[in-house]
């Protein structure tokens, strides 16, 4: 008897067929049923096989290599982002996460990394997509055009999306898909080149997702009578807004999108959330939630919500506070993890944790590895170390050996993703995240965190949103400089912020002058620039 396909297409496919009625996505007063959804995916796996994408022609042969043909998604967040996702996925092919904002030089450095086959682009974005397809060193099979109302036409040889989905019949998901198909993953390139991480599908699921990847049983769950609909604001193209979109419909539940999605609206968030009725909200740190705080305290009434959810960047102890407090039933769910890791640890508001530091409870697989990564500290140490989860992790990164090697160290027989993060195992077993080794900032011989600082300096209440930078010094090698943007009307001084953080930082890691901004420069995911924030200080 031939298996059943698996994995993530497979699965999804399987939930459609036991909730067909069920709402899937709802974007702009237009609702898709899951089994439209279904449809649609099938139709963009035809599209792309028609045109050759699927597995790729080589098969892999180390863990940095990919088996598949490369779909790459240059959009905003809509169905076609979701359904062009499992499209691929349904021919064996996997897709690409390309940041949106980026510049055409910038784009190609991502395409030619994955060797893009096929591009689905919105149509508004055309010009920064056709300015790198001049540049590849290879050119696509497919470029897929989708009309976003903006008037631009399609690029030279492009193929308008929903014209080739009508012309298509849908195809099913291939008989040798397999929860050993890859999930890629770029990371966000805030300190360095953006790298492909490896995920075999399994691994994905169950690691960032929290679910076994068996289309049978997840369907089985899914047709339970449970009213499950998740509001994203992050972009898609950002690893913790695809988590949260995939496990609502692993969940055979409702992915909500807000009105625009070309920017974050806080005001429309909160109109998308009440009239949808979500039941969950996912947020990407203080970038999302300040904002977010300041439009509640401008309504006269607040719907209900389940669960606030983030992850990406911490957030910070006076933003939770404020959240748990005015939004009505709620519980805020901070989530850390990385592309590299998965979900490594929670803190959620209420459960004890210190709202003053970035305190977490691990994951089962969660640990602390020394600072040579060739032994695990054991809770209660005194030494710094970096974050490490074992067991399902990434294979590696796309075309990198050496980086992979880096990344994905042996330990004591077992492979581990190491992603950078430094930490610090506590006695009662909750785990300190200190911040990116990448950003770390040497003053005087010692060793801080450009993270740690700015949750102190969050404190204050004028303080909108804050970066923490080196800057060159004489006498102490590099001195610390923050990097602020005020609330409306706010006025602060270098004393009084060193004052708010006083409590919670030493001496030596206060920092020594302050330059305030319009506005922090973030990624659309709302990860911070340091690049940016390091020409700020030493202007």
């Amino acid at each position: 008897m031939a298996s059943r396909p698996g994995g993530l297409a497979a699965a999804l496919h399987e939930i459609a067929g036991r909730v067909p009625d069920r709402d899937a996505l709802v974007w702009r007063g237009r609702t898709w049923s899951w089994a439209e959804q279904d449809d649609r995916a099938g139709r963009v796996a035809a599209v792309l096989a028609a045109h050759g994408v699927g597995p790729a022609s080589e098969p892999a042969t180390e863990r940095w290599h990919s088996p598949h043909d490369h779909v790459a998604l240059v959009l905003h967040n809509g169905n076609q982002y979701l359904e062009a996702m499992i499209g691929a996925a349904r021919v064996r092919a996997a897709s690409v996460n390309v940041n949106w904002r980026y510049t055409a030089s910038e784009m190609v450095e991502v395409l030619d990394d994955c060797r893009a086959s096929a591009i689905v682009y919105h149509a508004s974005l055309a010009a920064e997509v056709g300015g790198a397809v001049e540049r590849m060193a290879g050119a696509p099979r497919l470029l897929l055009h989708v009309d976003d109302g903006s008037g631009t036409p399609p690029l030279p040889g492009a193929i308008d999306y929903d014209g080739a989905l009508a012309a298509a019949d849908p195809r099913p998901v291939a008989s040798d898909a397999s929860g050993a198909d890859r999930y890629v993953l770029y990371t966000g390139g805030t300190t360095g080149r953006p790298k492909g991480v490896l995920w075999r599908q399994d691994d994905f699921a169950a690691s960032c997702l929290g679910v076994e990847l068996e289309p049978e049983a997840l369907a089985e769950r899914a047709a339970r009578p449970r009213r499950l609909r998740a509001l994203a604001t992050a972009p898609f193209m950002h690893g913790a807004a695809q988590w949260n979109a995939l496990s609502t419909w692993l969940a055979g539940g409702t992915v909500l999108v807000p009105e625009r999605t070309d920017r974050f609206d806080p005001d429309g968030v909160i109109d998308t959330w009440a009239a949808e009725e979500a039941t969950s909200l996912q947020l990407v740190g203080d970038a999302f939630a300040r904002p977010l705080v300041d439009a509640i305290r401008r309504r006269d009434d607040v719907p209900p919500l389940r669960h606030l959810i983030t992850g990406g960047t911490v957030l910070s102890a006076p933003v939770r506070r404020d959240l748990t407090t005015m939004i009505p039933g709620v519980t805020v769910v901070d989530v850390l993890g990385s592309s590299e890791t998965g979900r490594q640890a929670v803190a959620r508001a209420g459960d004890g944790i210190d709202p003053g530091a970035a305190r977490f409870r691990p994951e089962a697989a969660t640990v602390v590895v020394a600072e040579d990564r060739r032994r695990v500290l054991e809770p209660g140490s005194d030494e710094i170390g970096w974050l490490a989860t074992a067991g399902r992790v990434p294979l590696g990164y796309l075309g990198d050996r050496d980086k992979t090697e880096a990344t994905f160290p042996e330990i004591d027989g077992r492979r581990w993703a190491v992603s950078g993060d430094r930490a610090r195992w506590h006695a009662d077993g909750e785990i300190e995240l200190l911040g990116r080794e990448a950003v770390c900032i040497n003053t005087g011989g010692e060793k801080v965190f450009a993270e740690e600082v700015e949750m102190a300096l969050a404190h204050h209440p004028a303080v909108a949103d804050c970066l923490v930078a080196g800057r060159p010094h004489p006498r102490f090698g590099s001195e610390i400089v923050a990097v602020v943007a005020l609330r409306p009307g706010a006025e602060v001084t270098l004393d009084e912020l060193r004052e708010t953080a006083r409590p919670h930082l030493a001496g030596y890691k206060m920092p020594r002058d302050l330059v305030v901004v319009d506005a922090v420069k973030r990624s659309p995911s709302g990860k911070p620039d340091y690049a940016w924030a390091r020409d700020v200080a030493t202007r």
